[in-house]
């Protein structure tokens, strides 16, 4: 199968779909999970779901996440780790390519990603208002964590802390989406949201294989780096491990319903990808199938909660 094309000014004409288009919106699948869930957990817990509330949520976390994935790619070009990176595994690592290929200036990308972060703070003022004050602690704390995955002085991800981050970050987006519909904080959403935001950790940390030689070239120090491709490898199981150890625990300890072992079947995928990584993790080429397998175990195990947590078989048994 043919790799998919790197963005082209010429491919891109419309400034609408341009910019939309550099947001990486296939990536932005996670925060709708994520969403999903955080609204999932709240009707499980009686609560009467608000459309308009809802909607808001999503649409505005969406942005947030685009804003940061706009980031990301500024500050990556600014470190020169995607100009260097000739073994990236397009669209999953790498960045966008909008800055390098001539579709976007440096200048206009961080322009763009700073103005969709921006644009996420009257929305989050107006949810705070019709929700509860400790709304802007959540927010705060996210858009915080999105800038500063990649943005100095902090620059988690180059600190060997960008898991930590990334965890954090799409548990908030589950907290957040329960908070919005509950009016307050609980447990609930923790219960059904760390094992998922661990997933989408391990999305992030297995495209540091592939970049691992760019990275390093521009002196940032993911975890990948400082370990070596051999020895990281452990680091993805065992971010796997607690991922699915969290959501059983939190079944045998009541706080989920037993039927949400369902949301265990993504393991499957993920032992696979983790057998493709063990075997090929030095060889960048070899990794697209581990990439994807590791999205889509990230993906579905969001899903199957919801489903389980918001319908009927979270009540069976």
């Amino acid at each position: 199968m043919p790799k998919p094309l790197e963005p082209t000014l010429d491919a891109l004409p419309n400034p609408f779909l341009r910019y939309f288009a550099a947001t990486r919106p296939a990536f932005l699948s996670v925060t709708f999970v994520g969403c999903l869930l955080g609204l999932a957990t709240a009707a499980h817990s009686g609560i009467t779901l608000g459309p308009a509330l809802a909607t808001v949520t999503l649409f505005f976390a969406l942005m947030a996440h685009a804003g940061a994935n706009v980031i990301n790619d500024y500050y990556d070009a600014l470190s020169g780790c995607d100009e260097v990176n000739t073994e990236r595994q397009f669209p999953f690592t790498g960045g966008s390519r909008f800055i390098q290929n001539g579709v976007l200036s440096l200048r206009a990308t961080g322009i763009f990603g700073y103005a969709l972060l921006a644009a996420v703070v009257p929305a989050g003022l107006w949810l705070t208002a019709v929700s509860a004050a400790g709304l802007i602690l959540i927010g705060l704390a996210g858009l915080v964590v999105g800038w500063a995955y990649s943005a100095p002085p902090l620059k988690l991800q180059s600190r060997g802390l960008g898991e930590f981050a990334i965890t954090a970050g799409w548990l908030l987006v589950v907290v957040g989406s329960d908070f919005v519909q509950r009016h307050g904080f609980a447990f609930a959403p923790v219960a059904a949201g760390l094992g998922f935001a661990l997933l989408v950790a391990n999305v992030l940390y297995i495209n540091q294989f592939p970049d691992v030689k760019a990275d390093g070239a521009a002196g940032k120090n993911t975890v990948v780096v400082r370990l070596g491709v051999a020895r990281a490898r452990w680091g993805y199981v065992l971010i796997a491990a607690l991922a699915y150890g969290w959501p059983l625990l939190m079944v045998l300890a009541g706080h989920l319903p037993v039927m949400a072992v369902i949301a265990m079947l993504p393991a499957l995928a993920s032992i696979a990808a983790a057998r493709q990584l063990w075997a090929n993790a030095g060889q960048p080429a070899e990794l697209t199938p581990a990439l994807k397998l590791t999205i889509l175990s990230a993906s579905v195990h969001g899903l199957l909660l919801a489903i389980v947590l918001a319908t009927p078989l979270g009540r069976m048994l």
